[in-house]
């Protein structure tokens, strides 16, 4: 607070003269944060430990005051308040006392958030996907000088930034891009591995169950691929990650984009997959061969079913047991060791589901959260790797680009870490007016990336890279 006592002193004496005025000689800067859940917190705190330096208010806005209040901790600039972001009266007025919004509501909010920011000349950041409520925005918001910045997490975010350097740097040197891969993923840290599925949820649950739903589609070696939903996780890939050794990769639905985005657009092969310990895919493909990850119908009296009468529902009628019965249905004996990963789950006893009018993914969520749910000794991983291959002077290489970070506690995950902080550095620069992009934007450009990233790196999270000759 030295700052302020200097400019308070400043001001009695200056007024000692009557004659002379005085003039405030800065410009304090409002930050809205809507929303204060797990993801939020790296992003408040880097905000609020930079906001005297850069003389910033960080306003953070919650359904939930007690949340917010826990998240501001009372900091000198920080304001903790209720908010409710469907009344379009406090919306509009939160955003006119606001110089950024930054939305860490669910994705279909940020729409409403946006548009106001824009009628307002107000600029906008948000972790999520760029959706078509968002893009329609684009031209006004050009129009206007204002800057919609989305996908600025970490998978959307962090993996654009770190693969358009590398895919830049290599256009540079005058090298033709063969093939990129993109692999990225939440797992749990290896201290803290101990179920045999080496998984448990680190983000939205209803997101893992739903995973992989329509059609992968990808390209290698000049010929398309398409992968239906149901083979997704029958072929998995595979690689490694430096210190954590071996992981297997399914494939995300849409690859092909990806060469507009990144202007890579003649690109013979390329592939973005998400990353699981070696085993996983097997098991999972089983509960989606069976359809227990449909969410079209609910199950009559699901909420008395017990867990063996859920999984009876999907399987043949004959008087072998339920466990031969399962077996039989994904293809492997029942003393298959696979088998372990469904008893550890209780799949197979008398438990109750108790989920009123349930579909048969909602049902599996409950049954996967109870055993799923991260103890509060838990620590997550986030591993992301690039695979790059190019000829450069006849020769073909290969770069291999892996980061990997290990979340601290409940409170600092590493998805809350590496989803927040991209968020806090690039509204530092956006309010030091130093990125001048408008509209309707993801985070590709040189004057976002190379800032980022190397303000990343200070903060611990930063890639490696081999380089080799292929063979």
């Amino acid at each position: 607070m030295s700052f302020y006592i200097d400019l308070f002193l400043q001001y009695l004496m200056i007024n000692k003269n009557p004659k002379t005025q005085f003039e405030f000689p800065y410009t304090m800067n409002t930050i809205l944060i809507v929303g204060a859940g797990l993801s939020s917190t790296s992003l408040i705190e880097y905000l609020l430990k930079h906001a005297e330096e850069n003389l910033w208010q960080v306003r953070l806005a919650d359904m939930s005051l007690e949340l917010a209040e826990s998240k501001i901790k009372q900091h000198a600039h920080g304001y903790a308040f209720k908010f409710d972001v469907f009344d379009k009266e406090e919306r509009a007025n939160e955003v006119e006392k606001a110089d950024l919004v930054i939305s860490m509501l669910p994705p279909p909010m940020h729409p409403m958030l946006a548009r106001e920011c824009v009628k307002q000349t107000k600029h906008f950041i948000s972790p999520s996907y760029i959706t078509p409520e968002m893009q329609i925005l684009h031209k006004k918001a050009k129009t206007k000088g204002v800057l919609l910045m989305n996908e600025l997490g970490v998978d959307p975010g962090i993996d654009h930034m770190s693969a358009m350097k590398i895919i830049d740097e290599i256009k540079a040197k005058g090298g033709e891009l063969l093939s990129f891969k993109s692999y990225c993923g939440g797992i749990l840290a290896p201290s803290c591995s101990t179920n045999i599925w080496q998984y448990k949820f680190t983000w939205n649950p209803r997101n893992v169950v739903t995973a992989g739903k329509g059609v992968a589609t990808y390209k290698e070696k000049g010929q398309y691929k398409y992968r239906p939903y149901q083979q997704v996780f029958a072929h998995p890939l595979e690689t490694s990650m430096p210190e954590y050794g071996d992981f297997e990769v399914y494939p995300n639905r849409d690859s092909l984009s990806y060469r507009n985005l990144y202007h890579i657009e003649s690109i013979p092969s390329i592939l973005r997959g998400t990353m699981r310990r070696p085993g996983f895919c097997q098991a999972w493909n089983a509960f989606v061969s069976l359809g227990c990850t449909d969410e079209s119908y609910v199950m009559r009296d699901s909420e008395n079913l017990t867990y063996v009468e859920y999984i009876e529902s999907f399987l043949p009628h004959n008087e072998r047991s339920v466990e031969e019965r399962f077996a039989d249905c994904i293809g492997v004996s029942v003393s298959d060791p696979i088998l372990e990963k469904f008893r550890w789950l209780d799949l197979f006893s008398d438990k109750k589901v108790g989920v009123k009018e349930g579909t048969p993914a909602l049902i599996l969520q409950k049954i996967l959260e109870e055993k799923w749910t991260l103890d509060p000794d838990d620590k997550d991983l986030l591993v992301m790797q690039h695979q790059f291959v190019y000829t450069l002077n006849g020769q073909q290489k290969r770069i291999t680009s892996s980061m990997s970070y290990e979340g601290k506690d409940q409170q600092h995950t590493a998805m809350a870490y590496t989803v927040g902080l991209p968020m806090a550095i690039v509204a530092k620069l956006i309010l030091q007016s130093k990125i001048n992009l408008t509209g309707v934007q993801i985070p590709i450009a040189a004057q976002i990336y190379e800032p980022v990233l190397k303000e990343l790196e200070r903060l611990g999270v930063y890639f490696t890279e081999t380089i080799e000759d292929c063979e």
